[in-house]
């Protein structure tokens, strides 16, 4: 039962660090890294991958920005 309850614990908590696009988005890239100066566009959002930090966990949304992940890379 004690195993059980470590393997629980390491389980949830996986789950609540996860966040979709730091995760599955790929690479940061240095443009996604990058404020945008005065005058520059705004970068544009995964909205995919908002969405799905907010319904899943949305701590990971946090960390998503933080990064830098959440936006979409420059083509």
């Amino acid at each position: 039962m004690k195993k059980f309850s470590k393997f629980l614990a390491v389980l949830l908590m996986t789950l609540m660090l996860t966040n979709c696009a730091t995760i599955f988005g790929g690479k940061v890239t240095q443009y996604q890294k990058t404020k945008p100066a005065d005058g520059e566009p705004q970068r544009n959002v995964r909205v995919v991958a908002l969405i799905a930090d907010i319904v899943l966990f949305w701590p990971g949304a946090i960390v998503d920005f933080a990064t830098g992940a959440i936006y979409k890379p420059q083509k």
